[in-house]
């Protein structure tokens, strides 16, 4: 089947994000949109929910807002304990990166 191409305009920033979240991915670009444009023509809709953004917590009312799960402020002594436990765990298990390398990561997914 003979290809064809297109033209995409996106902000800057949202290119570099989405370009090193696919390379994270091991896609690039144009097979990610390949992707996206076979799945919408298989299921002849939108793959994903398309919604209004969230109001940030800070303007909702607090009896609102769901606890965040580590809220800390929220936690009871027992539940803080075992938070801890489980990061303390995670490092034993060898579930870490180094601080530079999660720099590295951060700044070629969000261009910070």
């Amino acid at each position: 089947m003979p290809s064809t191409s297109i033209t995409i305009r996106m902000d800057e920033d949202l290119k570099k994000q989405v370009e090193a979240l696919f390379d994270d991915m091991g896609l690039n670009m144009t097979t990610a949109f390949t992707l996206f444009a076979k799945t919408v023509a298989r299921q002849r809709k939108i793959p994903f929910e398309i919604a209004a953004k969230p109001l940030p917590p800070y303007e909702l009312e607090t009896e609102l807002l769901p606890a965040f799960p580590n809220d800390i402020s929220r936690m009871s002594k027992a539940e803080f304990d075992a938070l801890i436990q489980e990061g303390l765990d995670s490092i034993k298990a060898g579930r870490v990166i180094p601080a530079a390398q999660m720099r590295e990561k951060w700044e070629r997914r969000f261009g910070a």
